[in-house]
């Protein structure tokens, strides 16, 4: 397991204007911190190659695509040895309706996240996709209402 990367409070600063705009200038950015250009660029390329920040990409709306419909899956393998777990892991990666999956230490297995544009779609996955998934016992699905926290990034 990788070592935690430590990182200072000009770091946290840094970090949290990539975090709201990834798109900010250095000159910018430079400017909010209260440093220079060439040392806000070092610790970026710093943060960067430690691996603390793993990348930038433009975060997409599932509100505007049409993906409003959030299920929480509980999933209950019949079988958890490895090879199992395995050929789970791999085949729930392949549906592109789960947005997370999560290996649970509990009374099941895994916590998928699934989106889909409403109630009938979600259906159509549940029957055509997840419950056909490798070692699938049983699951239990539960409707998000509202997200009234929701986040793709992690803060410091």
């Amino acid at each position: 397991m990788d070592k935690p990367m430590q990182v200072d409070a000009i770091d946290r600063k840094i970090i949290h204007e990539l975090q709201q705009n990834a798109r900010i200038s250095v000159t910018d950015l430079a400017r909010r911190v209260g440093l220079s250009k060439t040392p806000v660029a070092a610790r970026i390329k710093a943060l960067e190659e430690g691996g603390l920040i793993a990348g930038y990409r433009a975060m997409l709306s599932p509100i505007k695509l049409g993906l409003s419909h959030v299920t929480y899956v509980e999933v209950r393998l019949s079988d958890t040895r490895e090879a199992a777990l395995t050929r789970f892991n791999t085949a729930v990666r392949a549906v592109p309706e789960i947005e997370e999956c999560y290996m649970i230490a509990g009374g099941f297995d895994y916590l998928l996240k699934v989106r889909t544009r409403n109630i009938a779609e979600y259906r159509r996955v549940m029957g055509d996709q997840i419950s056909a998934l490798p070692h699938v016992h049983a699951t239990s699905s539960y409707v998000a209402m509202e997200a009234v926290v929701e986040s793709a990034a992690v803060s410091l």
